[in-house]
């Protein structure tokens, strides 16, 4: 997050980058890639300015849970995001 994105959302749109997968359980077992679980947790880097009643709630910064296939995965600067609605994201932490 230290870098500003060169992209800007329409309307209710948020960006999100994804946290890490984890790698280890509680109990220190390792977990292979192929049985980690997509992150439903992540950190808004962007938001749009929100439709012309409703104003986006969510602000840059803020860690949120969604949806586990809510968003379209994208690719900005060699960066993976999700780009989804704000009505998608479940809650703020």
């Amino acid at each position: 997050m230290s870098k500003k994105l060169n992209v800007t959302p329409l309307h209710d749109r948020v960006i999100v980058k994804p946290a890490p997968a984890e790698e280890k359980t509680k109990g220190g077992i390792i977990i292979p890639d192929t049985a980690k679980e997509k992150p439903q947790r992540g950190t808004v880097v962007a938001a749009g300015p929100g439709k012309k009643d409703e104003p986006v709630t969510v602000k840059v910064g803020d860690t949120v849970l969604y949806g586990k296939y809510s968003g379209t995965e994208l690719q900005i600067e060699g960066l993976d995001y999700l780009i989804m609605r704000e009505s998608d994201i479940l809650a703020i932490v």
